[in-house]
């Protein structure tokens, strides 16, 4: 490649296109904002860089030779190629844009953190759709590939390479029927941990969290009769409802089944550590604009949950 051609210039590109579509040397200045003076002197540029007159001056205006012609199908790719690198970077338009985001999230997410960032998405970007996605053993990669845009929730293990950002702190509580038998209300009953390691149980090995209420069951040697495993919340507000069966599970689900469903909301009799519920991303996607955006809605909404 020669030197002239190494150093051409966008601006002689561009000049090159207006002056294709334009036939005026004017015309062309005016519409990249220069003075004539100055396009001519790119002109006479381009026509040394390129070796040929380029374009001719007749009664009809700049008329292309037949090596512009010829260049001229590349000079539009080039342009429209520039183009798209300089909006790659472009500020994210939620308003406007067609783009699916994949969060990765437990099914407590699903009913706790879900319907608010749905409905929040739908009403400032109505052409965004979401897919709620599993965490598993696939979730880093699914971060770095680009898989997955977002996880949520308690995902200590997700270390070198992830940015991360507290959205909320949980403890822990215990669920039962409003009108549980012998839990009807604090007045009735001595609620401790006598009365909660002899009532029976639901286990529930949904989230990440539950690691923590097995690991100091054990630790503290508290009794517990699980009488029914689930693997995650669907149904549990159902059961509950129906029988004097005993849930101990994170705050914010509890919390939001309890509203929902009718159910008596206890303190825990035993301390649990709590966790902090987080949002994750690879350092791969941290300046990418719809990512940002996406984040950004993420802390606004979740924040100040409790």
């Amino acid at each position: 490649m020669s030197k002239d051609l190494e150093l051409l210039d966008i601006r002689l590109l561009r000049l090159l296109d207006q002056l294709y579509a334009t036939h005026s040397v004017t015309r062309a200045a005016e519409a990249l904002g220069q003075s004539q003076p100055t396009v001519s002197i790119w002109l006479a540029r381009l026509r040394r860089q390129l070796n040929d007159p380029l374009f001719v001056r007749t009664a009809e205006g700049m008329l292309p030779t037949p090596r512009t012609d010829a260049l001229m199908t590349t000079v539009r790719e080039v342009l429209a190629g520039l183009q798209r690198l300089a909006e790659s970077g472009a500020a994210f338009e939620p308003a406007t844009v067609q783009r699916r985001f994949s969060i990765c999230m437990t099914d407590a997410s699903h009913i706790t953190l879900l319907p608010r960032l749905l409905a929040h998405v739908r009403a400032l970007a109505p052409g965004v759709a979401l897919q709620a996605s599993r965490i598993d053993a696939n979730l880093a990669h699914a971060l770095q590939a680009g898989e997955a845009d977002l996880a949520l929730g308690f995902l200590p293990w997700l270390d070198a390479g992830f940015y991360q950002q507290t959205l909320y702190a949980q403890d822990w509580i215990c669920l039962a029927n409003a009108q549980h038998p012998r839990v009807i209300d604090e007045t009735r009953t001595n609620w401790n941990l006598a009365v909660y390691q002899a009532e029976a149980h639901i286990g529930i090995s949904s989230g990440t969290g539950y690691q923590l209420l097995d690991n100091t069951v054990a630790s503290q040697r508290i009794t517990r009769q699980i009488r029914l495993e689930l693997p995650g919340f669907l149904g549990l507000s159902a059961i509950l409802s129906t029988s004097d069966l005993i849930a101990t599970l994170p705050r914010h689900i509890g919390e939001t089944l309890a509203q929902a469903a009718g159910l008596r909301v206890l303190p825990c009799p035993f301390e649990i550590p709590g966790f902090t519920v987080k949002q994750y991303w690879h350092a791969r996607y941290h300046h990418d604009a719809a990512c940002r955006w996406l984040r950004g809605v993420c802390a606004e909404l979740f924040m100040k949950s409790a």
